[in-house]
């Protein structure tokens, strides 16, 4: 499946891990910096009220719409060539956005963030398991990168709000381009070429049906939060579900299909699908608007308030970590379903927000919720490859990273309907500070239903494996009287 460079030898295992943890770093600090810079960006750029919520779902866009279609892509012509492109694609939208004169442009570099960022996400966890045999080595290395996942998110906000004070919210988007200049640098030094040695056929219909599928589902719950009952919201969501209906026809059709619909069926796939939307919509969705809710309600600033994130974010870096230690006591499934309890009872210990408050109650449940989302990302990034075929590791971390953020953007869109409706004679910090603990409720009881489902695939993974069990005996029974009459005829 790997393609030996030139010299014969291939690269370090570790330089591998390095830099697919760097690209996955990189992606998240780009993600994540508006949050703590869209004021003064919207402001020097004169987005609209409407417009400053593509600042950040722009790049949900790309995402979503891409990351399986890359995963595809780079187990049948290669993970480097598909990591590398994003790489690419992600200084060049970079500088984009620095140097972008007007919103349009702006925005078009935000959405070219997110298609470069899928192409880099998408391959990471196949070009990790191509070096890494299955054991307890590639465990390490899957949790360093779940690791990288929660490090990026938590220095995300703390660095665009360092570089906005320093030189501006432009510098913001000048050093993510130098610093993915140096991404494409390692990617060259840092990776070797690995493929399927048969690629499969393209699939065009199932391509073109999940980007604009997910596009337009994307655009609705973006503009659903400034009124649900508009024409283009109902229109944008009615075509995204028929769009990504057909998709499901497509494939099931299709002698190669882009994500065979088969692996359904397989609970470990479910329970990594699941565990992902369920993370994007009930984690990631509330994590991401905590900031606006500290500096709105609680007066925080910008880097205060992604200091209080950092707090989650910080420390699950550290769970994922040392989530290998779990492997020989617990099935992935089950840390999926623990996981999700885990981070339900920590966003639930975030209730009790009032009005010009201290955020220091909410360190209990920042640190419950962050612990639990560290073994959380572990564990996703294990069934993400063991649930699927060996030569399609790519492309079930393009599936399990599009469920991941397609649940975000409901996520963001269900917590920002929750907040908006609270109301409050005492003004709108009171109003936000209400919102706000009506939100960490939605997303708790989110998080429970997750763990129940995650819980029901373990139920079926241990039901099948019994299963498997059973009839193992009746086939070697069959198989010896079927060998007996040939040894007496010889």
């Amino acid at each position: 499946m790997t393609t030996t460079p030139p010299g014969g030898q291939l690269r370090s295992p570790g330089l591998t891990l390095l830099t697919a943890s760097c690209g996955t770093l990189l992606v998240l600090i780009d993600y994540t910096s508006p949050l703590t810079t869209l004021s003064p960006t919207a402001a020097a750029l004169h987005i609209g009220v409407s417009a400053q919520t593509w600042v950040l779902t722009g790049t949900l866009v790309g995402l979503a719409a891409l990351l399986l279609t890359a995963g595809s892509a780079a187990d049948d012509y290669g993970r480097k060539r598909v990591f590398g492109g994003g790489a690419v694609l992600l200084l060049v939208s970079t500088v984009l956005s620095a140097a972008a004169p007007n919103t349009g442009l702006f925005l078009t570099g935000r959405v070219l963030q997110g298609c470069a960022a899928a192409a880099i996400l998408a391959p990471t966890l196949g070009l990790i398991s191509n070096v890494y045999p299955v054991g307890p080595t590639r465990i390490r290395a899957l949790g360093m990168w779940g690791a990288s996942v929660g490090l990026g998110i938590a220095l995300g906000p703390v660095y665009a709000a360092l570089m906005e004070r320093a030189g501006g919210w432009r510098s913001v988007y000048w050093v993510l381009a130098l610093l993915s200049a140096g991404l494409v640098l390692l990617t060259a030094l840092g990776l070797d070429e690995s493929k399927n040695e048969r690629p499969r056929k393209l699939d065009p219909l199932g391509v073109l049906a999940l980007a604009s599928g997910s596009s337009c589902l994307i655009a609705g719950l973006s503009e659903g939060r400034h009124g649900w009952g508009r024409g283009i919201v109902i229109g944008l969501l009615a075509v995204g579900v028929v769009l990504l209906i057909a998709f499901a026809l497509v494939e099931s059709r299709v002698s190669e299909p882009m994500l065979d619909l088969a692996l359904f069926r397989n609970p470990g796939f479910i329970a990594s699908s699941s565990g992902a939307l369920f993370t994007g919509l009930s984690i990631v969705g509330l994590m991401s608007y905590l900031p606006t809710v500290l500096q709105k309600s609680l007066g925080e600033t910008p880097l205060a308030a992604s200091g209080v994130l950092a707090i989650w974010s910080g420390l699950s870096v550290v769970s994922a970590l040392q989530a290998r230690r779990l492997v020989n006591r617990m099935a992935a499934t089950t840390q999926v379903s623990a996981s999700l309890l885990i981070c339900g009872l920590g966003e639930a210990a975030l209730y009790g927000l009032h009005a010009g408050g201290s955020w220091d109650h909410l360190a209990p449940g920042l640190i419950v919720a962050g612990i639990g989302s560290g073994v959380l990302n572990a564990a996703l990034a294990r069934l993400a490859v063991s649930s699927v075929p060996p030569h399609r590791a790519a492309m079930g971390s393009g599936a399990n990273n599009s469920a991941r953020y397609l649940g975000s953007a409901l996520g963001v869109a269900v917590t920002a309907t929750v907040v908006s409706q609270a109301k409050s004679d005492a003004g709108p910090a009171h109003a936000m500070a209400d919102g706000a603990n009506n939100a960490v409720l939605v997303a708790a009881a989110i998080c429970v239903l997750g763990a129940a489902i995650a819980l029901w695939a373990r139920t079926a993974e241990a039901r099948a494996a019994r299963v498997a069990a059973a009839s193992e005996p009746v086939l070697q029974t069959e198989a010896t009287q079927t060998a007996a009459p040939l040894r007496s005829a010889s």
